[in-house]
């Protein structure tokens, strides 16, 4: 992995954690710069991304003071989704909802332009990039 797309990942990654950027920036930058997709674990609070080649990147992150909520919500993941997409929810924001409503994690998928989300149980939701 070049330099120039450690740097890209890593301070999208920073941004995004920090709500300084939007989820369509995120995708946009990461993209540039051929991430292929990346996956966040709430529960080891690690966010990796992958390269098409096989390189990836690790990063650490507070986990969820409370933990994640035993039941998988479905509706309120769809919800905070909703919140990320119309700008109104950033992503520190976005975890906490998506944690409270039983997401133990997702994976992004740049390449098949969509997002699977995660239960303690094995429910997902996948939700597709907007248009």
């Amino acid at each position: 992995m070049n330099e120039n797309t450690r740097a890209v990942i890593q301070s999208t990654f920073e941004a995004s954690n920090n709500g300084s950027i939007h989820f369509g920036e995120v995708i946009a930058q990461l993209t540039a710069v051929e991430v292929e997709s990346y996956h966040v674990d709430y529960r080891s609070g690690r966010t990796t991304y992958y390269l098409p080649d096989g390189a990836f990147l690790d990063f650490g992150f507070e986990r969820p003071e409370r933990g994640v909520a035993e039941a998988f919500d479905g509706d309120a993941v769809r919800s905070a989704i909703r919140g990320a997409q119309q700008g109104r929810v950033m992503y520190p924001e976005f975890k906490r909802l998506t944690q409270t409503a039983g997401c133990v994690g997702y994976t992004v998928w740049l390449a098949g332009r969509h997002v699977v989300y995660l239960g303690r149980k094995g429910e997902t939701h996948i939700e597709r990039f907007p248009a």
